[in-house]
């Protein structure tokens, strides 16, 4: 992974247009990417694209504080919405270090609807982000009717029935003229192919068999699916066919079958998502709920139970319970952290599954979306539980209960700064961010 240097608001950048920009692809944006890579980074794709010249080729020379200004953002949030563009492909990145470091940012169109809903990592994520109905409404809206052709007969006429051929110069060679351009979605190496590859007998496989595209899909599907060496080279030989190459439908179909099988039927899982930007608390209150609201915002659920596991790998029975919130019941991911903390704070660290979905249920119902909405209902429900107690069990409540109550049952704590070792708390939950 590269490591990013400190960018500053007086570094200037410039935008340079690589491919043609079309109304459906501003579409595009909006519907397929947006639900991956959220709204924050999709405007900042429209933001530098408004930053071009009247013809749409290249910007001026501008400052990162003109983007600080015309999106509002903080510009740490900028380059992570930046970030998100270089990973799916929309955006390259080149800087120039000086005493004003400058940058160059090239733009590319998006892919199409049929690239990303046939790609083996988009389409999964798009899957998981979105649920099957929305899916599948976005998957029919992109949809081309189909039309019965078999009673007509094609008169489509040729260009040499129409046009003449006119004599002249016929080696005529047009360079750097604009055209649709788009980029790559780039990955690490998720597998090692010289073992793969020597792994194969050459008998079974033809001299185009590990092309560069066939690797690209391989590595794909490796990330997607979680699977290691070993698993993959039995998988790859599987899809050879007759003619020594590697059937793309039929490993693609072997790598999501034997994730299912391995996951109890699951696909791919959203454990490791945060809490979308646009339902997050704004910044500035320093005050300890603030903080808490922050980190649950902040952090995946995967990483929070990892964190209060003290950095062992959460169980697969709690990460199946925590997908069946994010996916099923289709909970936020601050939300679920939230529940996640509430539970196992009352209840001696345990996940009991039957007190959670009962818990579910009623959040569902009052549409709980926010962090702060689901700290402030477990604090008014374990209020209407103190009212409804006898006086006797009020106390015992009191006595167990006092220092295993959430903090942010303290009715104060908007008012409260953090002690500097609820800071290291909350700190080295949060170091588990990417």
């Amino acid at each position: 992974m590269k490591k990013n240097l400190t960018i500053l608001p007086a570094d200037t950048y410039t935008v340079i247009n690589k491919t043609v920009l079309s109304s459906n692809d501003r579409k595009i944006i909006t519907m397929l990417y947006q639900p991956i890579i959220g709204y924050t980074a999709s405007s900042l794709y429209f933001s530098l694209i408004d930053d071009l010249d009247k013809l749409e080729l290249i910007s001026d020379d501008l400052t990162h504080h003109h983007l600080m200004a015309n999106m509002q953002l903080k510009l740490d949030k900028i380059v992570e919405a930046r970030e998100k563009l270089e990973a799916i492909g929309l955006l390259k990145t080149y800087l120039r270090k000086d005493s004003i470091n400058h940058y160059v940012y090239l733009i590319y169109s998006p892919l199409s609807a049929n690239e990303i809903f046939n790609h083996p990592i988009l389409n999964i994520v798009l899957y998981n982000n979105l649920g099957k109905i929305e899916y599948d409404k976005l998957l029919n809206y992109f949809k081309i009717p189909r039309i019965n052709l078999k009673d007509y007969e094609d008169i489509t006429v040729n260009f040499d029935d129409v046009f003449s051929p006119i004599p002249g110069k016929s080696n005529i060679v047009n360079e750097d003229i604009i055209k649709k351009d788009t980029n790559s979605l780039i990955l690490n190496e998720c597998i090692d192919f010289d073992l793969l590859i020597s792994s194969i007998p050459t008998e079974m496989i033809n001299s185009r068999c590990f092309s560069s595209d066939i690797k690209e899909l391989i590595n794909s599907l490796a990330f997607t699916y979680n699977i290691d060496d070993q698993t993959m080279i039995s998988l790859v030989r599987d899809s050879i066919n007759e003619k020594g190459l590697i059937d793309k439908t039929i490993l693609r179909k072997s790598c999501r079958n034997y994730y299912q099988f391995e996951e109890g039927g699951r696909l791919p899982t959203l454990v490791y998502n945060k809490q979308p930007d646009y339902l997050k608390k704004p910044e500035g209150d320093m005050s300890k709920w603030a903080r808490m609201v922050y980190t649950f915002e902040n952090i995946s659920p995967y990483d929070f139970l990892k964190a209060k596991y003290k950095g062992v790998e959460p169980t697969s029975r709690d990460l199946k319970l925590v997908e069946n919130l994010l996916i099923d019941q289709k909970l936020q991911p601050g939300v679920v952290n939230v529940l996640l903390a509430y539970v196992l704070k009352i209840n001696n660290q345990k996940l009991n599954r039957n007190y959670i979905e009962t818990i579910v249920g009623q959040w569902k119902r009052l549409n709980v979306e926010t962090v702060e909405d689901a700290m402030n209902i477990t604090l008014k429900e374990h209020k209407k539980l103190k009212k409804i107690m006898s006086k006797d069990q009020k106390v015992k409540l009191k006595k167990e209960n006092k220092e295993s109550l959430p903090a942010w049952f303290d009715k104060d704590i908007d008012k409260i700064n953090p002690t500097d070792d609820e800071k290291l708390e909350l700190d080295n939950i949060l170091k588990e961010l990417v």
